[in-house]
């Protein structure tokens, strides 16, 4: 059985290396991008099951790389990390289809980890729905 990709975009190298353990050790399979335009070509080569993408990033913003990724494709489940959670932002990305918000804040009160390996389960279980309705 083929293991579930998962492609993470951020500009930030450290916290990528840090989310690609934590995600490898749940058992997923990971790409990589540092910035959007990456995330395209990677999104085209590559064939994620799953993204997370970053909100705020230089060049191409969160938003920017998710409305190219809808016009490929509505059904690929999106994970989006946000520094700054406001609901102005959050309503503009729900709109294209968000399928979680996780807070990209470095607050040991909250448990990233915890919401984000919740969030990849359930990407999963809907991408595994969605291929049962085949």
């Amino acid at each position: 059985m083929n293991k579930t990709k998962v492609l993470i975009v951020d500009d930030e190298v450290d916290y990528l290396t840090l989310m690609k353990e934590y995600i490898e050790y749940w058992g997923y399979e990971v790409i990589l991008a540092q910035a959007g335009k990456e995330a395209l070509v990677k999104i085209d080569q590559e064939n994620p099951d799953i993204i997370i993408l970053d909100y705020m990033m230089p060049e191409m913003s969160g938003i920017t790389v998710l409305k190219e990724i809808r016009k490929l494709s509505w059904d690929l489940p999106v994970i989006m990390f946000t520094a700054h959670p406001d609901i102005k932002n959050i309503q503009g990305a729900a709109e294209l289809g968000v399928s979680f918000f996780v807070p990209k804040m470095h607050d040991d009160s909250l448990n990233i980890q915890g919401v984000l390996r919740t969030a990849l389960d359930m990407a999963q279980k809907k991408i595994k729905k969605n291929k049962n309705k085949d």
